[in-house]
C-alpha cells in the first residue's frame, strides 16, 4: 500500500511537472509582443522621392522607420509648443501690462524699424 502511494505520488510530481513546462513553453512562445497599427497612407510624389531617397541613403531602414521618427520628432516639437505657449498665457494672464497682443507687436516693430 505504502509503495503504491509513493509511486502514484511520484507519478503525480512527474505529471505535474510536465504541465508545469508545457505551461512555461505555452507562455514562452504563444505571448506575442506589441505589435505596431498597420496603416496605409499615400504620399505626393516628391515626398515618396525623398522618403525612397533617406532609406537609399541607408539614413533609415524603411519609410515606416523614417515616418515613426519624424512622427516622434513632431511629438516632442508639439510639446515644445505646448509649453512656451502656457508660458505666454500665464504672461499675459499676470496683470505685468495692459496693452493688446496687437498694441505689443506694433510697439516692437516701431522700435526695431526705428
Amino acid at each position: 500500500m505504502d509503495t503504491r502511494r509513493s509511486a502514484s505520488t511520484k507519478t503525480s510530481w512527474q505529471q505535474a511537472e510536465k504541465n508545469l513546462c508545457s505551461v512555461r513553453f505555452w507562455c514562452k512562445f504563444t505571448l506575442k509582443p506589441k505589435l505596431m497599427a498597420r496603416q496605409s497612407i499615400s504620399f505626393t510624389k516628391p515626398n515618396d522621392e525623398w522618403l525612397k531617397n533617406q532609406v537609399d541613403k541607408k539614413e533609415y531602414s524603411s519609410k515606416s522607420e523614417l515616418v515613426n521618427d519624424l512622427i516622434r520628432q513632431a511629438r516632442k516639437q508639439q510639446v515644445q509648443i505646448d509649453w512656451i505657449n502656457a508660458k505666454l498665457e500665464k504672461a499675459e494672464n499676470s496683470g505685468f501690462t495692459t496693452d493688446s497682443k496687437e498694441q505689443i507687436l506694433k510697439r516692437s516693430k516701431s522700435l526695431l524699424n526705428g
